[in-house]
């Protein structure tokens, strides 16, 4: 597969594209949410912040040492980080729930990838793989294209 190309959902995204009915895939996105590597709240800056978004977005990219034992940075390590960027992470926050959702599943490729992939990774397709976008209203849509440009930019 090309860089452009997704590749195999991971589990984060495995779970969501598997949810039966809409309610079965609106309950495994905000489960996901749960499984986010929210962005401290010390780095939720101007600079962090982004814009077009419906709800309040906030993704950075953040040194490993800044996260604290109990969150899952370490079961994210062993299964999706990607061997060469375990210095930082990329980490995100919203209050939406459904947005924390889609953030994981983002985050989780994001995070599994080199830099260079991941500036080349085209995230639309693989939110299409894990049928993400017929859950996103047409502003949360639009917001989520604005996340998908940050983390191309990271």
């Amino acid at each position: 597969m090309t860089e452009k190309s997704p590749e195999l959902l991971l589990p984060i995204a495995q779970t969501v594209a598997n949810a039966k009915g809409w309610d079965g895939a609106t309950r495994a996105i905000m489960l996901a949410g749960k499984q986010l590597i929210a962005l401290p709240e010390s780095v939720r800056t101007e600079s962090s912040f982004v814009p077009g978004c419906e709800s309040k977005v906030w993704v950075a990219r953040v040194p490993f040492n800044e996260f604290e034992g109990g969150l899952s940075v370490e079961s994210l390590l062993k299964e999706t980080l990607s061997k060469e960027r375990h210095e930082d992470i990329i980490a995100a926050y919203s209050p939406s729930k459904i947005i924390r959702g889609v953030l994981a599943v983002l985050l989780e490729k994001a995070n599994s990838l080199s830099d260079k992939q991941r500036k080349a990774y085209d995230f639309a397709q693989y939110m299409s793989a894990c049928n993400l976008q017929r859950h996103l209203s047409q502003s949360r849509g639009n917001g989520i294209l604005s996340v998908l440009r940050r983390l191309n930019d990271l």
